[in-house]
């Protein structure tokens, strides 16, 4: 009793004043006990009398919260029933605990405590219960609409019963498509060397292949509603909905089938090159998305459709070999920018790509002597090496001819006005310091693989031929114009050189046209020895080995794929990989060839091959390789494992 008295008289509704009267009554009892006394009976009896009060009202508040509570529950528990959308609550068991009526018309077959949302509708509890807030929501196609579904959110930390909403969205989503559907895209479409196809044509054929060839260009377009306009010879520009992107892309663009399947009088087919640019934000976005696109058509060698979004590049066709162009008028030039170049810088770098090959090192030595002949030094960028060059570079390195300088040596050396030249790659990640190319200002690209879409744009000068057989090949033709009519080549740059095209022509078997043989022949005037060649290309026992194990577990997969795995880590993994996908494509019905193994790094390296039927390239492409149609390969930061998974998943798709 006591306590329950004190506890009154320290309750919150007591307030300063009447905590004062009590203090001034005991107060005034210490001074004058007949004051005192009934002031401390008075003050008592307030107290007594406010806490009868404040309990009274404290009784006629919770009486009034349980009556509205008890309303509160039978107007939620109607309004759930009756609301015009339909509810339902599930546990984390994805039992349906309750629904309402509308509910049931959406789900005819549903029944509380026996139903499951999974087979309902596919909805599991996770999708809702681990959603963060904020996130999109989830859509639901049920009886010819389209529901997204709101949710409740369980007590944090706790698997709670969730309440689901279905609100029917079906208008929105339609006008959203709709909206999607209507936005126009640009094409920009040229006809690959359509020049030199029409000069190969009698004279009476040429304006029937070039009508036929527009022909076909303008029913394409008309199939699609859209507006076709043609700017130059051989170039065109289409606008048209993007709705019909879905069916460009579910045909592969079998328009570009259409044009080769045309009679040429020409050595080689018609072919198109497709850049459409889709999803800009304003018209010239979507000009500079589709100008990118046919650039990258373009320097992929022609034959195919490149679609070009803000974050995404899409690639189609590419089924031919590049066309070699058999005038040399380009060479020149580019043989003239470069020595204008050379001769206005005082320091010149020549780098390559990481862990470089035959083709890319033999590249490098041409270049100096480029260099050298213009009475200039260069300094070649070599941070490591492997065993495919290894005989080369001590060869190089005993002359004392050449200043190799490593990737450290190469950042204290380039400053704003050094000539960088980057040889057999552009592709700034592939570069052994990309850094470089943004400290100077005076960039060189050199290379015959086909166009990617990180490129490197700030170059001052780009010679890039996917035509070639490799960047010794190019780098040989530079020669001839930088001659001056005499004799400005080693015997070891020349083989070099030689080597190069050698490897990456798979000895003179592939990607070999013309113009290659022209290189090959004038190295061989000026010296160069194919025994000495072929002595770079020497195996110890055990590669051989290796290699021969390789190909003997092959697997070979539907469609004639030839599909191999290396285990284990190997110092010479690229040589390995590339050597043994190349022999398997002498063996009987292999259209194609895919090698994986592990470097002593750790890094995972493919090798692809084909005989031309399968473009191998698309398919290193999307494991974040590339190459040329018939020799591609990519370098993964994954596991063996793991790349055996995704490379199959991908070989499924050809």
């Amino acid at each position: 009793m006591a306590n329950k008295i004190f506890k009154d008289i320290l309750s919150p509704h007591l307030k300063a004043g009447t905590i004062i009267m009590f203090l001034f009554a005991l107060g005034l009892l210490y001074f004058n006990v007949y004051a005192g006394i009934p002031a401390l009976v008075l003050t008592i009896g307030y107290f007594v009398y406010s806490g009868k009060i404040y309990r009274r009202r404290t009784m006629d508040f919770q009486e009034y919260a349980e009556a509205v509570s008890k309303d509160m529950e039978d107007t939620v528990r109607l309004f759930l029933y009756h609301n015009p959308l339909p509810l339902c609550m599930i546990d984390n068991r994805n039992v349906l605990l309750w629904f309402n009526d509308k509910f049931l018309e959406l789900f005819e077959d549903a029944r509380m405590m026996n139903s499951s949302m999974a087979e309902l509708a596919g909805i599991q509890y996770y999708d809702f219960a681990e959603k963060e807030a904020g996130g999109k929501p989830l859509l639901l196609h049920r009886q010819d609409k389209i529901y997204r579904i709101l949710h409740s959110r369980p007590e944090k930390g706790k698997e709670g019963s969730i309440m689901l909403c279905f609100t029917d969205v079906s208008g929105y989503e339609k006008l959203k498509t709709l909206y999607s559907d209507e936005r126009i895209c640009y094409a920009y479409i040229n006809v690959d060397n359509y020049d030199e196809l029409v000069a190969s044509s009698p004279d009476d054929r040429k304006s029937v292949l070039a009508a036929q060839i527009e022909s076909t260009i303008r029913q394409w377009a008309s199939k699609m509603a859209g507006t076709l306009v043609k700017y130059k010879s051989g170039k065109y520009f289409v606008v048209f909905e993007q709705k019909n992107v879905e069916k460009l892309e579910a045909g592969k663009f079998s328009i570009l089938d259409e044009i080769r399947s045309l009679e040429t009088d020409a050595d080689f087919p018609a072919s198109l090159s497709i850049g459409i640019g889709i999803g800009g934000k304003s018209l010239p976005d979507l000009e500079n998305y589709g100008l990118a696109a046919l650039d990258l058509a373009l320097g992929r060698g022609g034959d195919q459709a490149v679609i070009k979004r803000k974050s995404k590049t899409e690639y189609y066709g590419g089924k031919l070999q590049t066309v070699e162009k058999r005038n040399k008028g380009k060479s020149r030039i580019m043989a003239h920018a470069l020595r204008q170049l050379i001769d206005q810088s005082s320091k010149i770098l020549v780098m390559g790509h990481k862990n470089p090959d035959m083709d890319c090192f033999g590249a490098a030595l041409g270049v100096a002597r480029i260099v050298k002949n213009r009475g200039k030094e260069a300094s070649i960028l070599i941070d490591s090496y492997g065993k495919p060059i290894r005989k080369l570079y001590e060869k190089a390195n005993e002359t004392g001819l050449y200043r190799f300088i490593s990737v450290d040596e190469a950042k204290a050396f380039v400053d704003k006005d050094t000539l960088l030249i980057i040889v057999d790659t552009h592709r700034p990640v592939l570069l052994d310091s990309p850094e470089l190319l943004n400290v100077t200002d005076k960039v060189v690209v050199i290379d015959h693989h086909r166009k990617s879409e990180d490129s490197i744009d700030t170059a001052t000068l780009t010679y890039m031929e996917t035509y070639a057989s490799s960047t010794s090949e190019l780098i040989t033709e530079l020669f001839q114009y930088l001659s001056d009519g005499k004799k400005n080549i080693d015997k070891l740059e020349a083989e070099a050189l030689l080597a190069g095209i050698t490897v990456d022509t798979k000895s003179f078997s592939i990607k070999t046209g013309v113009r290659t043989f022209e290189a090959a022949s004038w190295l061989r005037r000026n010296g160069a020895d194919t025994a000495s060649v072929r002595q770079f290309f020497q195996t110890d026992m055990d590669f051989f080995k290796l290699r021969a194990s390789i190909i003997a577990e092959a697997e070979i997969l539907p469609k004639g794929i030839a599909f191999s795995v290396c285990y284990g880590q190997h110092a010479n993994i690229q040589i390995l990989t590339s050597q043994a996908a190349d022999e398997l494509l002498n063996i009987q019905d292999i259209r194609a060839s895919f090698v994986i193994g592990a470097s002593d790094t750790g890094q995972t390296v493919v090798s692809a091959r084909s005989l031309g039927e399968v473009n191998v390239q698309t398919v290193m492409e999307k494991m974040g390789g590339g190459g040329h149609l018939a020799t591609a390969g990519a370098q993964l930061n994954k596991t063996v494992e793991e790349t055996i998974e995704d490379l199959k998943e991908l070989i499924r798709e050809i």
